[in-house]
């Protein structure tokens, strides 16, 4: 290409640039007066359903060649302004910045928000329920280790409702100042300590294994101490600035954390199966109960992608079980298939609807 060619190619991207940017501001205006007429009818600012409108009709938009993947990153951020310049909300994380959970919420809701830093689960729903934050964001299961109890005990016990879900591709480094020979003790959060558990039994067997409150604060004790490496993200290993010995060192390939965020807002349908609803009920100590819970759904056709159980501690052998259904709780079927399960359950409660896109 010739430099006069360059140049034309480069004044037209200018050209382009401009007219973004226009176009941008001109977004983010209408946005502000649909955040001034919320605002003057009691309205939640953040949206889940909208948003996950906006990000379907600009997907199908797309003919390329830019990727889809990309596109919803780029929205994410316009979305993540809009709201900004609408209301200052404040989202509650298990911390410290740089934690898996730390990255699910930008990859909700984006880098204008204002994430503040949790050190425990307990705490991120506190935040909420007490209006500290709006909104808060907590893992609740590992494709490879499986229910975040934790979560799922605090969820029982809220008013809290599930407004949204983030699946984030969870990648492990082994961090550390020191090479492999010289590492006495791993630290990192049990959850990343069970998914590598395989290749620290091959590569470190006899290295002491020591749980941190998080993956993050795990990386801040390493670069204090030599002799100690954690398992964390890359951004983590960024942030601390503390080398990387290892890359991808989980034990499935396929390792992804489902991330839920809480908050007080009641999520519109979508309709036409995009809905999730989660339940959590106790069943009656009678023959047959589990069979007998299941049915109202059975036979309305109502697709059950996850049961859990977790013990109550309520009293010996209680039982939880956590369903999350494809339907949305405003749904004719969905709340008859519930209020049948009533009849065969001592506790049923709804956690609630939000979309599954």
């Amino acid at each position: 290409m010739s430099e006069d060619n360059l140049s034309n190619q480069r004044k037209m991207i200018d050209a382009i640039d401009a007219d973004i940017v226009r176009a941008l501001n001109k977004r983010l205006s209408i946005a502000n007066e649909i955040g001034q007429i919320k605002q003057q009818e009691g309205s939640d600012f953040y949206d889940p359903a909208r948003e996950a409108q906006v990000l379907e009709k600009i997907n199908q938009l797309n003919s390329g060649p830019i990727t889809k993947e990309a596109l919803s990153v780029i929205y994410r951020e316009i979305i993540s302004a809009s709201i900004a310049l609408e209301k200052a909300l404040k989202v509650a994380f298990l911390g410290p910045e740089s934690t898996y959970t730390h990255q699910a919420v930008l990859k909700n809701f984006g880098a204008s928000l204002k994430a503040i830093s949790m050190k425990t689960i307990p705490d991120v729903f506190s935040a909420v329920e007490c209006g500290e934050c709006q909104y808060g964001v907590v893992p609740i299961e590992n494709s490879t280790e499986g229910a975040v109890f934790h979560s799922m005990d605090q969820l029982v016990e809220s008013d809290l409702k599930i407004c949204a879900q983030v699946y984030l591709p969870i990648e492990h480094c082994l961090i550390a100042q020191s090479s492999l020979e010289e590492i006495k003790e791993i630290h990192s959060k049990d959850q990343a300590i069970g998914q590598c558990r395989d290749w620290l039994r091959r590569n470190l067997p006899n290295v002491k294994i020591i749980e941190s409150d998080s993956t993050a604060s795990a990386v801040a004790i390493a670069k204090k101490r030599p002799e100690v490496a954690a398992i964390a993200s890359s951004i983590a290993a960024e942030t601390y600035k503390v080398p990387i010995l290892q890359i991808g060192i989980q034990d499935s390939s396929e390792n992804v954390t489902r991330f839920l965020v809480i908050g007080k807002t009641e999520v519109r349908s979508l309709g036409n199966g995009n809905d999730k609803t989660s339940l959590v009920l106790s069943l009656k100590d009678q023959s047959g109960a589990l069979e007998k819970a299941l049915a109202p759904f059975a036979k309305r056709g109502i697709n059950l992608s996850k049961i859990e159980s977790r013990p109550s501690r309520k009293k010996a052998w209680d039982y939880f079980f956590f369903i999350d259904l494809i339907g949305h709780i405003e749904e004719a079927n969905v709340q008859d298939a519930i209020e049948e399960l009533k009849q065969c359950s001592s506790f049923v409660k709804c956690l609630g609807s939000y979309p599954n896109v």
